[in-house]
């Protein structure tokens, strides 16, 4: 695996967290997956990976998350580096929807924790989960298998989804917008946006931008080439933009937020902003036990090489 820059997790969080895994069993698990054969499954010819995505290195990972060492990682790094808890924050993207969801799709789904937490929540709406790198898709195949929970997996570019129109109740995004330059992200809403029925919410889960913008070193903490210009933004703005009104961005515990819009019903254009404290609900995990994802507890997969999150 190649490391880009100098970090403070390569210098100072890798090695604490290095006592914490098990890497034997993660590199079982990677050597028991013939990962090009399942990426070829998965992998569709008229998905054309853009060059922001392909060309950067992401958490010190050479080839980015189009890499097999990148999906099995992915999981129990970010176990420890989502404080308080990885459960709670995305738990807050749950928490904060209030629409009736019969179709779900969860953009940049990495490999499946919020889907898979979506799909426990709304078990009779079709969920379906979709991201740029087969590999973290076959991780989030596997992992819903050990679940036995029935979610679809789309290898496909949130920014042209191949979608119909209006054809969701809830489109999701958790820890995406800060890994794509803003042009991307505000196409990615456009495209929220006319895939969303009316009256449809978007909800959106992310790093807190006022939090970024006065804590420079929160940058550094990992290699993250589009961090600072995601900090700098304001996703409320973005999704005003896009078209979504009653927008809302609720802090989740000081370091990340939700922000949440909707496609309106009229062709009124009134935006509502407003960020307030998140008070979580309690998560129910009690029948999720050994699903091996950093999204609840007693794991039974750990991290296999050290060097993303």
């Amino acid at each position: 695996m190649g490391i880009g820059q100098d970090s403070i997790w390569e210098r100072f969080l890798s090695p604490l967290v290095r006592l914490l895994i098990d890497e034997e069993a993660l590199r079982r698990y990677s050597e028991s997956v013939d990962w090009e054969r399942e990426c070829d499954r998965i992998q569709r010819a008229d998905v054309v990976t853009p060059t922001y995505y392909s060309s950067q290195n992401f958490h010190g990972i050479k080839g980015g998350y189009l890499t097999s060492s990148a999906a099995v990682t992915y999981d129990p790094i970010t176990q420890y580096v989502l404080p308080p808890n990885e459960s709670w924050v995305r738990q807050a993207l749950i928490d904060a929807v209030k629409v009736k969801p019969r179709r779900i799709l969860d953009l940049g789904c990495g490999t499946g924790s919020t889907t898979l937490m979506l799909k426990k929540a709304f078990p009779d709406a079709e969920v379906i989960g979709l991201d740029l790198s087969p590999y973290m898709l076959v991780r989030a195949e596997h992992k819903a298998i050990e679940a036995g929970l029935d979610v679809s997996w789309r290898h496909g570019n949130g920014e042209k989804t191949g979608f119909p129109d209006a054809s969701f109740d809830l489109v999701t995004a958790s820890l995406l917008f800060h890994e794509t330059p803003t042009d991307v992200a505000q196409n990615i809403l456009r495209e929220s946006y006319r895939l969303l029925t009316t009256g449809g919410q978007i909800l959106i889960l992310d790093g807190n931008q006022k939090t970024l913008r006065q804590t420079e070193w929160l940058n550094n903490v990992f290699e993250e080439p589009y961090i600072s210009e995601y900090g700098a933004g304001s996703t409320d703005a973005w999704m005003g933009t896009a078209g979504f009104e009653a927008v809302q961005t609720q802090d989740v515990w000081w370091l990340n937020q939700v922000t949440s819009g909707v496609k309106p019903i009229s062709g009124d254009n009134i935006q509502v902003q407003n960020v307030r404290q998140y008070v979580p609900n309690k998560l129910d995990d009690g029948n999720l036990q050994g699903f091996p994802s950093p999204a609840f507890e007693n794991n039974n997969l750990e991290f296999y090489v050290l060097g993303c999150c």
